[in-house]
């Protein structure tokens, strides 16, 4: 088997940990000088959307060799990297003037890590010849 060189396997990480940044950074805005549409819920859909995003940059730098050969576990670390960094985010908010930690927040940031990650499962590794999450894949 041929290893890839330290070049390649770098930049795999580098669209994760742009996304990783845009959360900080926007998670270190004071309260008030955030201006969201005037929709229900929007945050909520915001958090689940973002770190649905981190969970698909955390998949593609692990790469589809690695999630192939294991991907339940791999799943899981994914999930439970995006649930810790979810909570780190929602701790350095009460940090923040005019923000607040909410477990509601957590919980959509999971959410929309686990939506990700059981669609990237279920949908663009069709040509795996495994069983992903309770679904045969053809």
């Amino acid at each position: 088997m041929k290893k890839k060189s330290f070049h390649f396997s770098f930049f795999r990480y580098v669209p994760m940990i742009l996304v990783m940044g845009t959360i900080f950074i926007l998670s270190s805005q004071p309260g008030d000088t955030l201006s969201l549409p005037d929709i229900p819920n929007i945050d909520k859909v915001l958090h689940a959307g973002i770190y649905g995003l981190l969970a698909l940059t955390t998949l593609f730098a692990v790469g589809k060799e690695l999630i192939s050969a294991h991907p339940r576990p791999v799943a899981f670390l994914v999930l439970l990297f995006c649930a810790l960094y979810g909570l780190s985010d929602e701790f350095h908010q009460s940090f923040i003037p005019g923000r607040t930690p909410s477990v509601w927040d957590l919980f959509a940031d999971t959410t929309g890590a686990v939506l990700m990650v059981f669609l990237w499962l279920r949908f663009f590794l069709q040509n795996d010849k495994r069983r992903v999450i309770g679904f045969r894949c053809r």
